[in-house]
C-alpha cells in the first residue's frame, strides 16, 4: 500500500511533525505528505474551496482510494477503520490518499471523489493536530490488519 496525506497548508517543525513523522517511520508503506500552499489567496470562500480542490484532486493517485476527512463524516472506531483500509487492498486498491481541506471546508467536487468522508468525531481540530491523529490512526490500521500488539480492545 502506497500513503499520501495531501493537506492544505504546511505544517511548521514541532511536536505535531515529530509525531506524524513518527507514525509514519513505522509504516512499510511507502507514504508521502503532499502539503499545497495556494500562495494567492481569492475573494471568498467558495472560489478558496474551488481553488483548493483542485490542487487537492490533482494530487490524488490515480486509482486511489479516497478518504476525506470532514466532521459531517462517518464516525469509525479503530477497528472498523483497519478493516476498510483492508477491504480496499483486498480489492485492489493499492494507493491511500487521504485529503484534508483548508479552513473554510472542501468543494463538493472532493466530496464526490471520495470512496469515505472520515470524521474525528465532532469536534473541530487544528489541521496540525488532525495530521499527528491520522498518521497514528493509519499505523494503528496498519497494525490492527497485521495482528501486530500495538492496538488492544
Amino acid at each position: 500500500m502506497q500513503l499520501s496525506i495531501i493537506a492544505i497548508g504546511r505544517m511548521q517543525r514541532g511536536p505535531e511533525q515529530e509525531l506524524v513523522d513518527e507514525y509514519l517511520r513505522r509504516l512499510p508503506w511507502k507514504s508521502a505528505i503532499i502539503e499545497i500552499d495556494i500562495k494567492k489567496q481569492a475573494a471568498n470562500a467558495a472560489e478558496r474551496k474551488a481553488r483548493e480542490a483542485e490542487k487537492l484532486l490533482a494530487a490524488v493517485p490515480d486509482g486511489a482510494a479516497v478518504i476525506v476527512l470532514d466532521e459531517r463524516g462517518k464516525t469509525l472506531n479503530s477497528r472498523a477503520f483497519a478493516k476498510q483500509i483492508d477491504e480496499w487492498q483486498s480489492t485492489g486498491f493499492n494507493n491511500l490518499a487521504i485529503l484534508i481541506g483548508g479552513a473554510d471546508g472542501l468543494d463538493a467536487s472532493v466530496y464526490k471523489r471520495a470512496n469515505l468522508k472520515l470524521a474525528f468525531g465532532a469536534l473541530t481540530w487544528p489541521h496540525m493536530l488532525v495530521r499527528a491523529m491520522l498518521a497514528e490512526q493509519i499505523y494503528r490500521a496498519w497494525s490492527i490488519n497485521t495482528g501486530h500488539p500495538y492496538h488492544r480492545d
